[in-house]
């Protein structure tokens, strides 16, 4: 095996080594980088270096990822869940299940208003596990709900998992908004199907809200109170998002009127205060610079794995696989499923994508397809046990009586149902491609 190769496979294991070991991502990407570049190569190999940082810096296409981040935690830090999860709750609440299917499409509508795993299942655990247990709900029940419509955020465009893969895979973001439209309502739908079949197999898990709780709220003020606490959000979000894919707007132009529209909906709800948009904008800037400085430390991983012929070895590697094409998709998605059981999407994304992404798209493999296949796994790594920051942020405001195990327990049946949407889309591509090509992008 060639020299470089030997320090390829080096690389990669050092990088694993000081993960396990607690090192932070970031560091961890440029530290072996940076070593085992210098050790291929000499310091001249990063004499390309500044170049690709500058052209992170001046990325036009990052501008989104900040004013999605603000529209997101302007609508959580508004408390607007609160009132959109009653309504949605007595909307859905009469029937075995109601409470749950409700706290699916909270999920659906969260995702697309916020994209912010911790603030919907910390808001969900806080607001509903409490009140299911004591409607009689099984607890592993009410934590697989929860943390799974959680997670929905991840695969609901405008996710951030999505404007990643699109500068990684050199792909329009609108492309992909609209690609993952079809894998987002069918993994929900999958999800409330589930939750309505135990519900009739097991009417005791799953208890209706009660008659007489039903009738403390009349039905023209719960239509009223929808109108004012959901109607808008929703708005704002299709607007968003349909202005992206119909292709009036560009990503950045229609995030920057989302971040605007956040602040209109927070003060027509009569929730705005200088305190609220002063903690806005400083998480804001919290989350964007761990992102972009784990970006920028993903360039010195990447120049210098390229360098040492990474990509030739992973190339060789899935030409000794049998079962063609096929195979290295599964392959790769297997790799992606088991890293996320301890490392985070962000850094699976920047690491194993670009590993596997040029032997994929040289078997003509469509990228879209592809994007949706990754993008549907990595949202099982918010659930998975040991790290799934999802399990975390429940047990974090959990009850003392749910306990762990019940949390991991809830849980597997979401997971299975995460795996077999990402079959379906596997067997049946047209569920991502359609609406792309149907708006001719």
């Amino acid at each position: 095996m060639p020299e470089f190769e030997i320090l390829a496979i080096m690389m990669l294991v050092g990088f694993f080594l000081l993960l396990m070991i607690g090192v932070p991502v970031a560091i961890t990407l440029a530290t072996v980088g940076f070593v085992f570049g210098a050790i291929g190569f000499g310091p001249g190999l990063f004499n390309l270096l500044p170049a690709r940082l500058f052209g992170v810096a001046t990325g036009y296409q990052w501008l989104a990822i900040p004013l999605f981040i603000f529209m997101g935690v302007m609508l959580e830090k508004s408390r607007l869940a609160d009132d959109l999860l009653d309504v949605m709750g007595h909307l859905a609440g009469r029937l075995r299940g109601g409470m749950a299917v409700g706290i699916v499409l909270f999920g659906v509508l969260m995702g697309a208003m916020t994209g912010i795993v911790g603030a919907t299942v910390i808001t969900l655990g806080l607001l509903t596990l409490p009140t299911l247990i004591k409607r009689g709900y099984d607890k592993s029940m009410a934590c697989g709900v929860i943390c799974a419509s959680g997670t929905l955020g991840q695969i609901i465009p405008p996710s951030l998992i999505l404007i990643l893969l699109s500068d990684i895979m050199q792909m329009s973001v609108g492309t992909l908004f609209a690609a993952a439209v079809g894998p987002g309502v069918l993994l929900a739908l999958v999800y409330i199907v589930y939750i309505l079949f135990m519900g009739w197999l097991k009417p005791d898990m799953m208890p209706p809200i009660s008659q007489e709780e039903r009738d403390s709220v009349t039905r023209k003020q719960l239509w009223i109170r929808f109108v004012k606490v959901v109607v808008p959000p929703v708005l704002l979000v299709v607007s968003v998002l349909g202005s992206i894919v119909g292709g009036i707007a560009a990503p950045t132009e229609a995030a920057s009127m989302g971040a605007l529209g956040s602040i209109v909906v927070t003060i027509v709800s009569r929730r705005f205060t200088w305190d609220v948009l002063r903690n806005v904008v400083r998480d804001t800037t919290k989350i964007t610079a761990m992102m972009m400085f784990i970006l920028m430390c993903a360039q010195v991983f990447a120049l210098s794995f390229r360098g040492l012929h990474g990509e030739d070895l992973i190339t060789d590697m899935f030409a000794t696989l049998p079962g063609g094409v096929n195979t290295a998709i599964w392959f790769m998605l297997l790799l992606i499923f088991v890293l996320g059981f301890f490392v985070e999407w962000i850094e699976i994304s920047y690491i194993a994508v670009p590993l596997f992404l040029p032997v994929m798209l040289a078997h003509g493999v469509d990228p879209v397809w592809l994007a949706m296949l990754i993008t549907i796994n990595l949202q099982s790594s918010f659930l998975t046990p040991p790290f799934g920051w999802a399990l975390f942020y429940l047990k974090g405001v959990a009850p003392p009586e749910v306990t762990t195990r019940d949390i991991y327990k809830g849980v597997v049946p979401f997971i299975a149902m995460q795996g077999l949407t990402l079959v379906l889309v596997f067997f049946f591509p047209q569920i991502a491609t359609w609406l792309p090509k149907a708006i001719g992008w």
